[in-house]
């Protein structure tokens, strides 16, 4: 079972955080701040979708790598926590503020400087998280071929 449901959660969580990050860029780059403002207050909303496939796609990776050894494992694991403390610690707190913010329409310099970081922690993650889905995908052909 978590060999299903890791793969699919995991494609879920990172095309999540991908909207977020791509529908942020396109709003500050492209519209105007009721659209800036739109796209702050949905991505809250979007955490009910975010937090339940991190959780099973972390749940489910933790059962499928106690099993396994080698260096791609050993490689997504060492990520996991950096990507957790990332958004826990920056992304989460920073979606909520900025949301906060565009609300009130206060586009100031707390914002777009908060906006920033948002914008890096997320870019790190979506890269973190592809390099994840990039070696679970050459683990997942590695079981195939021995199979």
């Amino acid at each position: 079972m978590s060999k299903t449901i890791h793969p699919i959660a995991g494609a879920i969580a990172l095309m999540t955080i991908l909207s977020f990050w791509l529908s942020t860029v396109w709003s500050e780059t492209f519209a105007g701040e009721q659209a800036v403002t739109t796209v702050k207050d949905l991505i809250p909303y979007g955490f009910f979708i975010l937090f339940p496939a991190l959780m099973a796609a972390g749940g489910s990776g933790f059962q499928l790598g106690k099993k396994m050894r080698g260096p791609l494992i050993n490689a997504k694991k060492k990520r996991m926590p950096f990507i957790a403390a990332n958004g826990i610690l920056i992304l989460i707190p920073s979606a909520l503020y900025l949301s906060f913010k565009a609300q009130a329409g206060t586009f100031d310099m707390a914002f777009y400087g908060v906006q920033v970081i948002e914008l890096v922690a997320g870019a790190v993650n979506i890269t973190l998280l592809g390099l994840n889905m990039r070696d679970g995908l050459r683990l997942s052909r590695r079981r195939t071929a021995r199979a």
